[in-house]
């Protein structure tokens, strides 16, 4: 049934146009009965274009899916180079900021925090406010107020010594979709092995492949490493992670205005689990069995997820990385994405208010519920 044009809010998608997160987005409004959202390309903020209206309600989604997007924020005219993250990260925050500024004073409603999202696309800030805030992470020695940047692979090295921990992930600090990220481990005295997805070609650039391969010299992790360095590294400990049918395995839970309404099991032979690297969907149900044969609690790594979500309360959706330790018993947070929503075709948790509904379906939910109390609290 349509809503009334003076009850439905009237959703803008700040976005770029014909991207599959903006199409499934429009699915979303039009079986919600909504009428349709109205598109901001990024290209129109880019170029100071962007305007709003009063009483608009504003998502702000990735601007991933353009090249030529890519170009303006990166600076290269490859979207699968690695380098470049560093001034993405600058001009896509100041971009968002823009957003804002532009909404707030058009009287527009922001769905998402420029701050927030400022510090979920900083993996260095995004760790510390976790730990600060008692959510269980990987350990870091690269997070955290004043702690000098990491200068290169010498700098890795003595982290890993000086920290005793053999086996790491270093990420650059901006990077997403396992860009750039290398599981390193030593493996036996003075030797060094890497897992990885980028690739360098003859002339040194760095660039994001499908495909994870491995790297057994010392010498060949320490250019890449050194390469990437100048854009901010992380570094956290490599926690072993449990495992489903021989593979594995971690989730990727998207929470909701505070809530969990979805999870998905992501499973791979490489350390990372990434679906578009090679990684499999898992059997959730199995996964609950096990937290449960083993004496933990599913309600429990969903509520890890929930804890991890309200660091960032003016931001209405986020995906969480939860990471199972080996044994199915305990839960860390890897990670927190802006844009962790792209889940096509996967439906609601069992008692999570989301069932049946796919993750933008929930979140246009979400939207109405606060339309209602708004209207209901407003009422004299």
């Amino acid at each position: 049934m349509s809503r009334s044009a003076s009850s439905a809010p009237r959703l803008v998608a700040v976005g770029n146009p014909g991207s599959r997160r903006v199409g499934l987005f429009q699915d979303a409004v039009r079986a919600a009965g909504l009428p349709r959202a109205r598109t901001v390309s990024w290209l129109d903020v880019l170029k100071g274009e962007a305007d709003f209206l009063p009483g608009e309600t504003v998502r702000i989604d990735s601007p991933g899916e353009d090249p030529e997007v890519d170009h303006l924020l990166r600076g290269t005219d490859d979207p699968t180079r690695v380098e470049g993250s560093a001034l993405w990260y600058a001009r896509f925050t100041a971009a968002v900021r823009d957003v804002a500024r532009a909404a707030t004073t058009a009287g527009a409603r922001l769905l998402d925090s420029p701050g927030d999202i400022a510090v979920l696309f900083d993996k260095r800030l995004c760790h510390g406010v976790l730990d600060a805030a008692g959510v269980p992470v990987p350990p870091s020695p690269t997070s955290g107020p004043g702690v000098p940047p990491v200068g290169g692979w010498a700098d890795v090295r003595a982290l890993m010594a000086d920290h005793r921990m053999p086996r790491v992930f270093v990420k650059p600090a901006h990077g997403s979709s396992a860009s750039g990220v290398m599981a390193v481990e030593t493996a036996g005295p003075g030797r060094i092995r890497a897992a990885t997805s980028v690739e360098r070609d003859p002339a040194g650039r760095l660039y994001n492949s499908l495909r994870v391969r491995r790297l057994t010299t010392e010498r060949e992790v320490a250019s890449i490493v050194d390469a990437l360095a100048p854009d901010g590294l992380h570094v956290e400990r490599w926690l072993p992670k449990a495992s489903q049918r021989g593979r594995v395995a971690d989730l990727r839970v998207v929470v909701v205005d505070g809530r969990a309404t979805h999870a998905v099991v992501r499973t791979s032979r490489s350390p990372m689990t990434n679906l578009h690297l090679g990684g499999a969907r898992g059997d959730l149900d199995e996964v609950r069995t096990a937290v449960e044969a083993a004496g933990g609690s599913w309600s429990e790594a969903l509520a890890v997820c929930e804890r991890a979500a309200a660091v960032f309360p003016d931001t209405l959706c986020v995906g969480v990385d939860l990471l199972p330790a080996t044994g199915w018993r305990r839960f860390a947070v890897g990670e927190v994405n802006a844009f962790g929503d792209l889940l096509p075709r996967l439906t609601g948790l069992p008692g999570s208010g989301a069932e049946g509904l796919d993750t933008y379906a929930a979140q246009i939910a979400a939207v109405l519920k606060r339309a209602r109390n708004h209207r209901v609290s407003a009422t004299p």
